[in-house]
């Protein structure tokens, strides 16, 4: 016999303890015992009938449907909580079971209490992998305006609906049970889940945007107030309904318990980090102690009457996020809660719902009307303080959208509602479809409203051609490891730094958002205490700051830490390229030489780069290393000695060229130009075009022809065979060739495309370029000028644009 309800169960219940159960009020079924796995259906065995077939029917019902309704809402900008919460709704009794035999084969009574502990462990499992993602002190490091969009939202929202559901009680006839339940809608209402939004924004790709970071730090602020008045009134209640002696044992045994997990714990896990290397997985005695923590205060939270649940999340926070222990958890557990046991809670809530149990549509009403005036209250409460802070409206509405968006935790708080008798089967429903037509209207909205990057379109000119001879070249380079870092160093010493046009240098280094919810974009800063332990960054950054000593006041260095999802880094680039009026970003090309590995390829660092292509507000490089492996670096000893530059004519030729100008002024650096020109058109240009490849040629030539170090070549090409034969000539034989990325289309560009059986994204030239020998010492970098300019149709009317002195 097995409870269907929620209760305490003793292992061997005496026929006593049975009656006194059934007098209490639990209702019991029976069933054969021993019936785990089935002898299969050749033995005439009715499978269904023994659990462990039925849980695999269940799970993988659950998997399948969740994976085919993702499927298609996906495409109607629908987040995945959508999916799941359906998922469940149509394998309960709403749609497939309300018929009979479905539900008594694939849902029956006796099988129940097995899915729904499988449910709540599940469930333990997710929330201790929020906690461990949670950083506490984002609390601490929120500004101004997020503290005030978080405590604004959270008061509005409460006060609207409070002040709704007095007025329809005192207007209308409720339904007892409507009118008892609209106070803990109203407070449900104001709360903005931090991990909800972070998911949310996550799937939307926009978590490290300005609005993203935004919406992190106001939710977990609103959470917060939420979570504090809540406490607060369960404490007072538990004062006033439990006797001295039982609040006693009740709130000490808890503190106990909450002290072993930040002092016990915590300190654990601090020395595991300490003691983990970086880059190096942690060992598997580490992760296994932190699983059994795990299982022991889940039951010292159940014994103590705090729940496992809630016990999850707390030893989830004293987890330090990040690399190394938080990521490595969230990596073991990710797939096997998403896939596996997140769906069976949201199929255990869906048994929970039944739309027909909705008998009066009046209560439908009064429930929506009170969500829809918390919704108006989070909009406003999240609008006034942005616009106040100047923030744009549409930035200011979405910011207000996304705080209203609903998930997983306010799902488990109607559960929970719902097994205590706080709300009847109609409200529970008629809150669940409240969930899903708020979020499901919401997130279409916010994908259509709000693009992050509109933002990066520049309002002037941030090219190398435009830079005067007196001005500054600011750069931001960005790197993913220690094997990008002497490329960059190498090209930076040729850059020319000088007293009247010294190089501001801002390098980025990126890291995978792992083991954590928010994105962290900051300025580095060193440790007080020297450690002969170096992190990668600290060892990045090092090498950067010795070149800065090395070239004193020439070159100013600052040095960013960027930790984000592959996804969105480039949101990272373009923001801080934006805010720091950066003239050129440099950043590594996707395949790279990785020591002891030979030539790695990365699909993540792909997209990055044609995102960062596509949205930069500035002239972009791409940067091929072939270079020799270098374990060190000596500042005195170019790596860049022969450079040559290829011109076939357009706006990006013009920018490398305007590079290699720059780059022919250092007195040790022999420089090439090599002109193509064809009896025919060889890249198509307007009149104005090839009036200006002209002008900045003759320019080039007059400038350098006085100079021994320079020489320039007009290289005569009939086919496509010819220009391949120079390009190929180019190896060994010089240590960095430049060339522009984009060609317009043209008979000599179709023949470098056909010639090439590896198409990429670097153009014609540039992907040909891409596929020498990576160990041929011939480094290529891809030069594409700024294209997103206000105002900019035709990027060769862009040399006379009014230079704006900022």
């Amino acid at each position: 016999m097995s409870p269907i309800q929620e209760s305490s169960l003793d292992l061997s219940p005496s026929h006593s303890a049975m009656e006194a159960r059934m007098e209490e009020g639990f209702p019991f079924i029976c069933h054969p015992s021993n019936r785990i796995n089935s002898r299969g259906i050749w033995l005439r065995d009715d499978f269904l009938s023994f659990s462990l077939p039925l849980l695999l029917l269940q799970l993988s019902l659950s998997s399948i449907l969740t994976r085919f309704l993702s499927f298609f809402l996906k495409r109607c900008a629908q987040p995945s909580f959508i999916s799941q919460i359906l998922a469940g709704i149509i394998l309960g009794p709403s749609v497939l079971g309300y018929y009979s035999p479905f539900a008594s084969i694939v849902f029956p009574l006796s099988g129940i209490n097995v899915l729904e502990t499988f449910s709540i462990f599940g469930l333990m499992l997710f929330i201790f992998q929020i906690g461990v993602k949670t950083d506490p002190m984002v609390i601490v490091k929120s500004g101004k305006k997020a503290l005030a969009v978080g405590i604004l939202i959270f008061i509005l929202s409460n006060a609207l609906a409070r002040l709704t559901t007095f007025v329809l009680k005192h207007f209308l006839s409720l339904d007892k049970e409507i009118s008892s339940v609209l106070p803990h809608v109203a407070m449900l209402l104001s709360m903005t889940s931090f991990p909800v939004v972070a998911c949310f924004l996550d799937e939307f790709e926009i978590l490290n945007s300005d609005i993203g970071r935004l919406a992190c730090s106001s939710s977990m602020v609103c959470e917060i107030c939420f979570w504090s008045v809540v406490s607060f009134r369960f404490a007072l209640r538990s004062f006033e309904e439990m006797s001295p002696e039982t609040s006693l044992g009740f709130f000490l045994s808890n503190g106990f318990l909450m002290s072993l997990i930040v002092f016990g714990i915590r300190p654990g896990a601090l020395w595991v980090v300490q003691n983990s290397p970086e880059g190096k997985p942690v060992k598997e005695i580490y992760i296994y102690a932190v699983f059994v923590a795990l299982l022991i205060c889940g039951l010292l939270g159940e014994a103590t009457g705090l729940t496992a649940v809630s016990t999850s999340f707390v030893l989830g926070l004293v987890i330090p996020d990040g690399p190394p222990l938080g990521a490595a958890l969230t990596d073991m557990l990710d797939c096997f809660v998403s896939v596996l046991l997140m769906p069976i809670f949201f199929i255990a809530c869906g048994l929970r719902m039944n739309v027909f149990s909705i008998q009066n549509l009046e209560n439908v009403g009064v429930i929506h009307l009170v969500v829809f005036v918390s919704l108006v209250g989070k909009v406003v409460g999240s609008i006034v303080p942005s616009l106040l802070c100047r923030m744009p409206f549409r930035d200011a509405l979405t910011l207000g959208l996304i705080m209203n968006c609903k998930g997983t935790i306010e799902l488990v708080i109607l559960i929970s509602w719902k097994v205590q008798n706080v709300m009847n089967d109609e409200s529970f429903t008629i809150m669940i479809v409240s969930l899903i037509l708020e979020t499901g209207f919401i997130s279409p909205l916010i994908k259509a409203i709000y693009n992050p990057s509109r933002k990066f379109l520049a309002y002037k000119r941030r090219t190398i051609l435009h830079l005067r001879d007196d001005e500054e070249l600011r750069i931001l380079a960005c790197i993913h490891g220690l094997e990008n870092a002497q490329a960059i160093l190498d090209l930076l010493l040729v850059s020319n730094p000088t007293h009247q046009s010294h190089i501001n240098l801002i390098v980025l280094h990126h890291i995978k958002l792992a083991g954590r919810s928010s994105p962290l974009l900051i300025a580095h800063q060193p440790r007080e205490r020297s450690f002969s332990y170096k992190t990668l960054s600290e060892q990045i950054f090092s090498a950067f700051r010795r070149l800065e000593g090395h070239f004193s006041d020439r070159i100013v260095i600052t040095c960013y830490k960027g930790i984000s999802p592959y996804p969105t880094m480039y949101n990272d680039v373009c923001s801080l390229a934006l805010d720091k009026r950066t003239t050129f970003i440099v950043i590594p090309f996707h395949r790279q030489r990785m020591v002891g590995e030979g030539l790695k390829s990365s699909h993540a660092m792909r997209q990055l780069n044609n995102n960062v292509l596509e949205k930069a507000p500035c002239t972009v490089g791409v940067l091929i290393d072939n270079g020799n492996v270098r374990s060190s670096h000596n500042f005195s000893r170019l790596a860049f000695h022969r450079v040559v530059v290829l011109f076939f004519g357009g706006a990006d030729d013009r920018e490398a060229l305007a590079f290699a100008t720059r780059v022919s002024e250092q007195d040790r650096i022999m420089v090439t130009l090599f002109h193509f020109s064809s009896s025919e058109e060889i890249v198509g240009s307007t009149a104005r075009g090839k009036m200006l490849d002209t002008k900045l040629l003759s320019e080039f030539k007059l400038k350098t022809s006085q100079n021994n170090r320079i020489s320039c070549q007009d290289k005569m090409v009939m086919d496509g065979g010819d220009l391949i034969s120079v390009l190929k000539s180019l190896q060994n034989a010089y240590d960095l060739v430049i060339i522009g990325r984009r060609h317009a289309e043209s008979w000599l560009m179709s023949d470098i495309r056909k010639s090439n059986e590896r198409q990429g994204d670097l153009g014609a030239v540039g992907d040909f370029l891409a596929s020498f020998n990576h160990e041929s010492g011939t480094s290529i970098l891809v030069v594409q000028q700024q294209t997103r300019l206000w105002g900019l149709r035709d990027p060769e009317d862009s040399t006379h644009l009014r230079r704006v002195k900022i």
